[in-house]
């Protein structure tokens, strides 16, 4: 599987000059499986949503229409709108239609993202031309008992909205989840200024925690790797890691 990723500088509250920006991008792209673009990749990150949100669903028709053109699947999260509820949803949409989503689970207290956001309950995996995929969004990254590999997934996607100040935490635990779980890794992060500074670090990474792929620090970039599922399933059972886990498993909110 090819995976490519897009490191992009989001202009805050403006959905459809973000994906006018996201498809030109798109359009230079070589052949890939997987595109995996940022956190709240068509807005930036609102710890306020209010009038900010999407309810219209233009972005996922417009992910449906991107990965139907590219015939690829494309990732990314939304701040959606449902009824009195805002959600941070993280889309997974295929050619044919089909679509996977998770609503973030550990939302970021520390910005007030708790204060307007409902935490989703799920941890969601799906399967793409034969590799599964665990779907995590940015705080996530910080919470390794969510993500533990219970011999069900071969990689995980983070997206982001990750400040330059915290960087050093995000290079780190992209290594650690892939090494301690024994997947690739996919991080995604922009660039750009909101509030805060973002200068990127978006990696892909091997399950030994060698970087694959990387975007350029502080550009918009795009990167590609190709994942070797047979070098993974042998190093997993040569190195049967995830078979002497502790058998703990995610409680309930």
């Amino acid at each position: 599987m090819n995976i490519t990723i897009l490191q992009i500088d989001i202009l805050w509250a403006q959905p459809e000059a973000n994906r006018q920006r996201i498809s030109q991008l798109i359009e230079h792209l070589g052949p890939t499986d997987l595109i995996v673009l940022p956190e709240m990749f068509s807005t930036g990150f609102a710890t306020q949503p209010e009038g900010i949100a999407e309810g219209d669903g233009g972005s996922l028709r417009w992910m449906a229409a991107m990965a139907a053109s590219t015939q690829a699947a494309v990732a990314g999260s939304i701040a959606i709108r449902e009824g009195e509820r805002y959600y941070n949803r993280f889309y997974f949409v295929k050619p044919d239609g089909e679509l996977a989503f998770y609503d973030k689970r550990h939302l970021f207290t520390y910005g007030g993202e708790d204060k307007a956001f409902t935490p989703g309950r799920d941890r969601v995996v799906v399967e793409w031309r034969g590799v599964g995929i665990l779907l995590q969004v940015c705080y996530d990254l910080r919470f390794p008992v969510f993500s533990r590999n219970h011999d069900d997934y071969d990689l995980v996607l983070y997206v982001a909205n990750w400040p330059e100040g915290r960087r050093q935490a995000w290079d780190l635990l992209l290594r650690a989840r892939a090494i301690e779980n024994q997947c690739y890794v996919v991080g995604v992060n922009r660039v750009g200024k909101a509030q805060v500074n973002y200068n990127g670090g978006s990696a892909i990474v091997d399950f030994q925690g060698t970087l694959l792929a990387a975007c350029v620090d502080g550009q918009e970039s795009s990167a590609t790797a190709q994942l070797n599922m047979p070098r993974l399933m042998a190093f997993r059972k040569q190195f049967p890691v995830l078979h002497d886990a502790d058998a703990f498993r995610l409680c309930e909110l």
